[in-house]
């Protein structure tokens, strides 16, 4: 019995360790989500990203998909909690020996402690974060977001070890040290101890529950909010119908092969509607910058280093552009795509003030987010690469890189950074974040085509609305989809219903303009009732033909053909 008692006490100093920890959390995501203060969780899980493979994560992401990301950020909360229930335990015991009676300074010793231990992890976090090269960079206030959910601690599990040990008090009179007096008492006296026991185990466990009843739903908003994007500037719209066309695009006519009410919804996500638009980034919690307070500095191989705002950037020449996006991760048939009007300034112009040194090779982003990757300094200065601050005829939102983002036409996702403060020009190829964990350091060089309706890939999830079609014998019914080539364009798109052994070639519609994915449209008509496999393929504009050889994302994008089954 002894040893029961042992291992209860330990038991229930951890569950108001927990308990106590739970309170903490949720004050420190309130920070997070209304003063944009530190939450370790989702620094351990940047970490966690930071340490892990690019084959590794690629595979993580290919199963899991967005959870992928979202369960290291659940599984460091987990830890979390399990690593203030252990200093639950480590004070309790503490606090038995030292036989403290003042409550206050119990709880500022507890505050003190757990403060001083997630310290140390937020500064071992922030280190694994910090880029190469770069300085480790602690702000003040940002340590200062840790002291109140501590205080919140210290003084909630003092509260619970006070109660504790006045229950402990009321138990029967047991001494654990001499457990053969332990085996002299009566069955009797025995069931009351335990019944003892019992009862200041029950106590602990209803306080404990108290407290995480107000704890439990702050954390539940907050993560719902982190998790449904509902912090970001654009609504999702309140019905369908509100989805309306960009002015640049409502005068355009319907190009033909795309007639008819089934055509509608694919033409009217052509550009994909912010809160539809596809985001990857390192982040669980996308930072939320102050254009205010926010400068971008320009530096390393320039003759005239710059620091300017967001105003005087946009004072610049600006220019708007339809540019379509890629993650390096999509699958094929993936919704990892989309398309949007971009507006901003050249990259070029800016580089023009900063005078670039005739011996600069990269371009180098650094974000606030702790994110960092190269381009060549030629594609920086192409005429499409521009320093966008305007998605869709409006700012761009917290989670798509507001104040100001890039957009670097040929190349995939990762290569277009979002929330930059920082530009330097180096002599040398230089390796970003997602690079130095294996992935390609290349621009987009495959190609690659979907069907969007009829079927339920992931790809239809950025054009709402759309209506699965039926087929039936002697009756033409339209498939359709987007094409991709990077900057390259696309040429030609063949559509095959017997699994590739024939082609014919499919109707394209122009494209937004030389950055985007075009659309296409084929019409079938099956002769006999049955299954078809139906393929599509295309050509880029340089002859080149996407090739049928399945690869999967790692390191250097996904290939292969995109197929459906039907069924007629």
């Amino acid at each position: 019995m002894a040893r029961k008692l042992f291992h209860l006490h330990y038991a229930v100093l951890f569950v108001c360790g927990v308990a106590a920890g739970l309170s903490a959390l949720a004050i420190s995501l309130v920070f997070n989500i209304s003063l944009n203060g530190l939450f370790i969780p989702d620094l351990a899980s940047q970490a966690l990203i930071s340490l892990t493979s690019g084959e590794i994560e690629s595979q993580a992401v290919g199963i899991l998909g967005d959870l992928a990301k979202y369960s290291s950020f659940i599984g460091a909360i987990i830890v979390n909690l399990l690593l203030y229930g252990i200093i639950g335990v480590f004070l309790g015991v503490l606090f038995n020996k030292i036989k403290s009676n003042r409550y206050i300074n119990r709880s500022v010793f507890s505050s003190i402690v757990s403060y001083a231990i997630f310290l140390v992890i937020t500064v071992v976090l922030i280190m694994i974060n910090t880029l190469p090269g770069q300085n480790i960079s602690i702000p003040p206030i940002s340590l200062a977001f840790l002291i109140l959910p501590h205080v919140a601690y210290g003084f909630i599990f003092s509260s619970f070890f006070e109660k504790l040990r006045k229950d402990k008090k009321s138990l029967s009179s047991v001494d654990e040290r001499k457990t053969q007096e332990i085996d002299k008492l009566t069955k009797r006296q025995q069931k009351t101890s335990i019944a003892a026991e019992v009862d200041y185990k029950k106590r602990a466990l209803l306080r404990a529950i108290l407290v995480s009843v107000v704890a439990l739903p702050l954390m539940y908003f907050g993560l719902n909010r982190i998790f449904s994007g509902s912090g970001q500037q654009q609504q999702i719209p309140s019905s369908p119908s509100s989805i309306s066309q960009l002015p640049q695009l409502k005068s355009r006519p319907i190009p033909p092969g795309f007639e008819g009410p089934k055509m509608t919804p694919l033409l009217d996500a052509e550009v994909t509607p912010t809160y539809l638009f596809y985001r990857i980034d390192k982040n669980t919690i996308f930072p939320v910058v102050d254009a205010k307070e926010w400068v971008l500095t320009v530096k390393g191989l320039v003759d005239a280093p710059l620091n300017i705002n967001y105003d005087e950037i946009k004072s610049m020449d600006s220019i708007e552009q339809f540019a379509t996006l890629s993650c390096i991760s999509n699958k094929i048939g993936g919704d990892l795509v989309s398309t949007a009007l971009w507006k901003g300034i050249r990259l070029r112009d800016l580089l023009a003030r900063a005078k670039v040194k005739p011996g600069a090779k990269y371009i180098v982003f650094r974000c606030s987010d702790g994110y960092d990757v190269g381009i060549p300094l030629e594609s920086g200065l192409m005429d499409g690469t521009i320093l966008a601050y305007d998605m869709n005829n409006e700012p761009l939102t917290n989670d798509h890189g507001y104040p100001i983002r890039a957009i670097v036409p040929g190349f995939y996702g990762m290569m277009n950074p979002k929330w930059i403060t920082e530009i330097e020009l180096v002599d040398k190829t230089y390796e970003g974040f997602w690079q130095r964990k294996g992935w390609s350091n290349k621009k987009n060089e495959n190609i690659y085509s979907f069907i969007v309706t009829p079927g339920t890939q992931d790809i239809k999830n950025r054009f709402p609305n759309l209506v699965n079609e039926t087929f039936a014998v002697d009756k033409s019914s339209p498939i359709a989809g987007v094409a991709f080539a990077g900057d390259r364009g696309i040429s030609k798109i063949e559509v095959s219903s017997d699994g590739g052994n024939t082609w014919k070639s499919a109707t394209i519609k122009d494209p937004l303009s030389n950055y985007t994915w075009v659309l296409w449209t084929s019409g079938f008509t099956p002769k006999v009732a049955g299954d078809y496999k139906i393929v599509v393929r295309a050509t880029d504009k340089t002859g080149q033909v996407q090739t049928s050889e399945f690869e999967d994302p790692f390191p250097d994008g996904a290939s292969g053909y995109n197929a459906i089954n039907v069924k007629v």
